[in-house]
């Protein structure tokens, strides 16, 4: 169990399960208290990845969404609390899954009725790898002015009312979630307010306790008076009392265990909490409150009472100067989500699409007016829009020459055939130029993507070129970056030749090209015009530029490879001769 303070205005949190509010009402939070950054690091929802869009202020964020709770934790090294809003049937499995991993040191449980034997595991695994396990059965907690678990502290009414947008002296713990948000105010009347929250959660078996709380916060400087809120039910109570005896708590601690009035009732009562029933003599509330009190805790001879002991042990606090004037701060406010109130800026409004290539300002974080100033090229701003980083000037200045190889191919192909065709019949210039890019495909100028796959895939795996063509033909798969109607082994193609001597002048290496020629060669000897074609250099020659740059890890090349980026060098460049057809 930590022995200090759990969270700050740094700490970062993994949601597990999407749940929209909670995470809204903590970026909200997080906004009132002035935090630069969200608190909120990422999402895990099983079988979905992406983003999720929310508020922070009037600012609409995009916050990622991770499968699985490892991918999380690797993608978000930094965030050290994980927040459980799996079901009670799958919180521990989730929980312990989340405890195993090296970046998170605290574990709230949101679910009540996890299995029993189930939360024992997770506290005997927390205790012996000092971590935190908050819950089950809890709202969480909250550190003022720096972070809060979900929906502990309620509406952002209740957190303003409050005064949790700014620290105060007083450590605060509790079984009961619903009533540590009325014990906020309440404290907040009556002294400088909550420097730190707990609700342990009402399970017979909570993963933390009164008592390991109240230590910790002993050892809290800003804390300095801590506030008890047991119930009947349970001995944790009596953990707290071992420990007020020893004299290992130096700070005043006003306590009291509710539920006293199970004394006018005849049978066992059993209150909403799965922990809140007397099992003897010393788990009744009267029997709790007595023992605190022997121990040199300081309770009320009621509930009404505790609000004025709470405020006599701050007084008197106050008068030996252990407690400094708190200046009061007017937090800022909380915008509505109302569409009347777009205009008049008090609501947010979210967009249908968040762009994470460019906005209003500039590309991939370069502003746009930057790359005029430099005179960076097509290249240059193609890198940007599509790869989102600044390439190499050898990578841009082959983005270039692709561009520009593949530009013209004459009119009689399918592509230009269809675009002069309907310009013919009298078509706008959008139309036209449409009509030829639908023609486009694997057996016109979409070969780049399928000839860069074959191509990585064969050579990452050392298969020979005849063990490659021969494969492709028992499939009756054509080669894709072979063959050619007019180029020939006595014919080259001048394109392919000037690809591969500026790759080979500029690259720091040409593994895939190099395969590429040994596939050529192998065709070479079934027929004169199975050369390398220009679909076949490209692709290859891409597949060294991503590779031989270091820039990229392997997952980007395998994604840039899969998702079209090649062929759309193609569709680029055969736009400019389509549009000149047109016109």
């Amino acid at each position: 169990m930590a022995t200090g303070q759990l969270f700050s205005r740094t700490t970062q949190a993994l949601f597990y399960n999407y749940k929209q509010l909670p995470i809204q009402r903590t970026l909200d939070f997080d906004f009132l208290c002035g935090r630069e950054t969200p608190s909120v690091a990422g999402i895990i929802n099983p079988g979905s990845e992406g983003f999720q869009k929310f508020f922070f202020g009037q600012e609409e964020i995009a916050i990622p969404l991770h499968a699985a709770i490892e991918a999380a934790c690797a993608a978000h090294p930094t965030a050290d609390v994980f927040i459980n809003f799996a079901s009670f049937r799958s919180a521990a499995a989730s929980s312990m899954a989340a405890l195993k991993q090296p970046t998170i040191k605290v574990v709230a449980i949101i679910a009540e009725g996890v299995p029993e034997s189930d939360t024992k595991h997770l506290i005997a695994y927390a205790h012996a790898n000092n971590k935190v396990v908050i819950g089950p059965a809890t709202v969480g907690g909250i550190q003022a002015e720096a972070f809060k678990i979900g929906d502990t502290a309620g509406t952002i009414d209740n957190i303003i009312h409050s005064k949790l947008y700014r620290p105060g002296s007083v450590g605060f713990v509790s079984k009961s979630g619903g009533m540590s948000n009325e014990m906020y105010n309440i404290v907040a009347h009556v002294t400088d307010g909550i420097y730190e929250g707990i609700a342990i959660g009402g399970d017979v078996f909570p993963g933390s306790t009164l008592f390991d709380h109240i230590l910790r916060f002993n050892n809290i400087p800003q804390i300095k008076m801590m506030v008890v809120l047991g119930e009947l039910g349970g001995r944790d109570e009596y953990s707290l009392v071992e420990v007020l005896k020893q004299g290992k708590v130096n700070k005043p601690v006003v306590a009291w265990v509710s539920g006293t009035c199970t004394r006018l009732f005849k049978s066992e009562v059993q209150f909403g909490d799965a922990g809140a029933k007397s099992g003897g003599e010393m788990e009744f509330a009267q029997a709790k409150n007595q023992a605190l009190m022997d121990a040199g805790a300081i309770v009320p001879t009621s509930f009404e009472a505790l609000k004025s002991a709470i405020k006599e042990t701050f007084e008197k606090l106050v008068e030996e100067g252990k407690v400094s004037p708190i200046k009061e701060v007017t937090p800022p406010q909380i915008p509505e989500d109302l569409s009347s109130a777009i205009k008049s800026g008090k609501v947010r409004a979210p967009t249908n699409i968040i762009s994470t290539i460019s906005d209003d300002r500039d590309t991939a974080g370069v502003p746009i007016s930057s790359i005029i100033e430099q005179g960076l090229g097509v290249g240059d701003v193609i890198s940007l829009f599509w790869f989102k980083r600044s390439l190499p000037r050898y990578c841009t200045k082959f983005i270039e020459i692709c561009i520009m190889l593949c530009a013209d191919h004459g009119p009689c192909v399918s592509g230009a055939h269809n675009t002069i065709v309907t310009a013919r019949a009298g078509k706008d210039l959008v139309s036209s130029l449409a009509s030829g890019l639908l023609t486009i495909g694997p057996r016109f100028g979409g070969a780049i993507d399928d000839a860069a796959r074959y191509f990585k895939d064969t050579c990452d795996r050392n298969l020979t070129p005849y063990e490659f063509v021969e494969g492709m033909k028992k499939k009756g798969i054509r080669v894709h970056g072979i063959g050619h109607r007019i180029k020939s082994r006595d014919n080259r193609d001048k394109r392919v030749e000037l690809l591969q001597k500026f790759a080979r002048s500029n690259f720091p290496s040409v593994k895939y090209i190099e395969y590429a020629v040994t596939v050529e060669n192998y065709t070479l000897s079934k027929a004169n015009n199975l050369v390398l074609n220009v679909d076949g250099a490209i692709g290859s020659l891409f597949l060294d530029l991503l590779a031989g740059s270091g820039i990229f890890s392997k997952q980007e090349i395998d994604e840039i490879v899969l998702i079209g980026y090649l062929n759309g060098l193609f569709v680029l460049a055969r736009s400019i001769w389509f549009d000149r057809a047109h016109l």
